[in-house]
């Protein structure tokens, strides 16, 4: 379970430094829509790596099983999520705006997965 709460904590960590690279760098570069998609990939990544924490915390009280799925699937709702904002915005290929939903599928699939585990433990 200790290794959910690294890479949450790894992730949050990210988040404040794309945060911070948006705040600073692409502020006065970036048209104003831009900034605000690059903004919600920060901020899905920071609330999902508190839930990836929290995870590995509740993995202390429930089996690893009740855990290991819904980290992975927040995990890979981040990556696919966030990351086609960020790739969508720092490269100007509008084609990345076709993953964003797959990674919002993940994080509710994680989330109501969580539920129906926690349910049955």
């Amino acid at each position: 379970m200790k290794n959910w709460i690294i890479i949450g904590a790894f992730l949050a960590a990210v988040a404040v430094l794309f945060g911070a690279f948006g705040a600073h760098l692409l502020k006065s570069r970036l048209p104003t829509e831009d900034l605000t998609i690059f903004e919600t990939g920060v901020r899905y990544q920071m609330y999902h790596a508190l839930g990836i924490i929290s995870l590995g915390i509740l993995g202390f009280h429930y089996d690893e099983n009740v855990i290991h799925l819904p980290a992975v699937l927040l995990t890979f709702g981040i990556i696919i999520f966030s990351g086609s904002l960020y790739l969508l915005v720092l490269t100007d290929i509008r084609l990345f705006g076709a993953l964003t939903p797959i990674g919002g599928v993940s994080f509710i699939a994680g989330w109501i997965i969580l539920i129906m585990k926690i349910r049955a433990a």
